[in-house]
C-alpha cells in the first residue's frame, strides 16, 4: 500500500501499520510496570500514581490498534465490533496526555511543599486550580475523541466533535502557559532565597522537559484540526482531500505515539518518589537542612488570597512574603540533595 494513499471504509483512514502498534504495546506496558514497582518501592501512589496507569491505557489503546489492524479496521454496518474496538482505542490514547499534565502540577505542588517560602500560590491550592481546569479539558477531549472517531456518524456529529478537541486544545495550551509562569516564578523565587538544591533543579528541569514533550504533542493535535478533519470513508475523493496529518500514519507515531512514551520513559528515570521526601509535611529549611513541622498558615486577606490563585501567582506582591517554616524538634538526617 502506498503511503498516504486513502483505503476505502478504512476507520484509520489508510491502512494502518501491524508491526508499530506492537512495538508500543510492550514499550508502554514495560513502562506501566517499570513506573508501579517504584510506586511501591517509594510509596508514591499518592504523588505519581497517575503514570502508570496513564501508561497502562495507552499499552491498552495500542493493543486494540494492533487487534484493528489484523484486518479489523474495514468498516462494516452489520459488524459494530470493529467500530468499538476502534473508538475504545481513539479514546485510550488520547484521554492519557491531560492525565500526565495533571500528574505534572500534582509534583509541582508537591514540590512547592517542599519549598513553601518560594511558592507563588499556597501549595494546597495547585492541585485544586490546575485540576479542576484538566477536568473541564479532560471532558471536552474524551467527548470530542468519542464524536469525531466515528467515521459513520453524520458530519454535523463529526465537526462537533473536532470543535470540541479544539476547544480542549486551546484550553489545554493556555493551561500549560500558566504552568511554565507558575514554574518559572517559583524557580526565580529559590535562586533569590539561595535554593541550590538537586531535588529542587532536577525536578523542576524533569517537569519542563515533560512539559514541552506534552506541548509539542497539543501544537501537533492543534494543527491536525485546522485542516480538512470530515471523514467520509465512502468516499475516495474526499477522503484524499484531508489534511496530511491524518493520511500520513507515520505523523501519529513521531507526534503522539513517539512524545507521550519519551515522556512515559522521562518520569521512569526521574521518578519524584525517588527524590522528593514522602511525608508532606518535611520542608527545606532555608540552610539546606530537612525540617519536619506543620505549614504555616495562610493570614492574608481574602481578596489578596483569591487574586494570587487567579493569577497562577504573577500577582504575589498583593500576598506579602512568605515566612520560612519555623523548625520542629523532628529533624530529618538527611542532607539536603542527595536523596537517593
Amino acid at each position: 500500500m502506498v503511503a498516504g494513499m486513502p483505503v476505502l471504509y478504512s476507520l484509520y483512514v489508510y491502512a494502518p501499520s501491524k508491526i508499530a502498534p506492537v512495538i508500543f504495546t510492550a514499550a508502554f506496558a514495560i513502562s506501566a510496570a517499570f513506573d508501579l514497582w517504584q510506586c511501591f518501592r517509594c510509596k508514591a501512589f499518592k504523588l505519581i500514581g497517575l503514570h502508570p496507569l496513564c501508561a497502562a491505557l495507552f499499552a491498552a489503546g495500542f493493543a486494540l490498534r494492533e487487534y484493528g489492524a489484523q484486518n479489523h479496521y474495514i468498516y462494516s454496518e452489520t459488524n459494530k465490533s470493529t467500530l468499538l474496538t476502534f473508538i475504545l482505542s481513539q479514546v485510550f490514547i488520547y484521554i492519557c496526555p491531560p492525565l500526565l499534565e495533571l500528574a505534572n502540577y500534582h509534583v509541582l505542588g508537591r514540590l512547592l511543599h517542599y519549598v513553601p517560602y518560594c511558592s507563588p500560590l499556597p501549595p494546597s491550592k495547585v492541585l485544586v486550580v490546575f485540576g479542576g481546569l484538566m477536568a473541564v479539558v479532560e471532558a471536552l477531549n474524551s467527548l470530542g475523541v468519542s464524536l469525531s472517531a466515528n467515521s459513520s456518524a453524520s458530519a454535523s456529529k463529526q465537526s462537533l466533535g473536532s470543535n470540541l478537541t479544539v476547544s480542549a486544545l486551546t484550553l489545554q495550551l493556555l493551561v500549560i502557559l500558566c504552568f511554565a509562569c507558575l514554574a518559572g516564578l517559583f524557580q526565580r523565587r529559590c535562586i533569590k532565597a539561595g535554593v541550590h538544591v538537586k531535588i529542587v533543579r532536577n525536578m523542576l528541569v524533569t517537569l519542563y522537559v515533560s512539559m514541552t514533550l506534552i506541548l509539542l504533542r497539543c501544537i501537533y493535535r492543534l494543527v491536525e484540526h485546522t485542516g480538512s478533519t470530515k471523514i467520509n470513508i465512502a468516499d475516495l475523493a474526499s477522503m484524499k482531500a484531508l489534511s496530511p496529518l491524518l493520511r500520513y500514519e507515520y505523523f501519529f507515531y513521531i507526534f503522539e505515539a513517539g512524545l507521550m512514551l519519551a515522556n512515559s520513559l522521562l518520569w521512569n528515570l526521574w521518578h519524584p518518589g525517588r527524590f522528593l521526601p514522602r511525608d508532606v509535611h518535611i520542608f527545606l529549611a532555608q540552610d539546606g537542612t530537612e525540617v519536619a513541622g506543620a505549614e504555616e498558615s495562610d493570614r492574608r486577606p481574602l481578596i489578596a488570597k483569591v487574586a494570587n490563585v487567579i493569577s497562577f501567582g504573577l500577582l504575589g506582591v498583593l500576598a506579602g512574603k512568605k515566612k520560612q517554616p519555623q523548625r520542629s524538634q523532628e529533624l530529618n538526617e538527611y542532607p539536603a540533595g542527595i536523596r537517593s
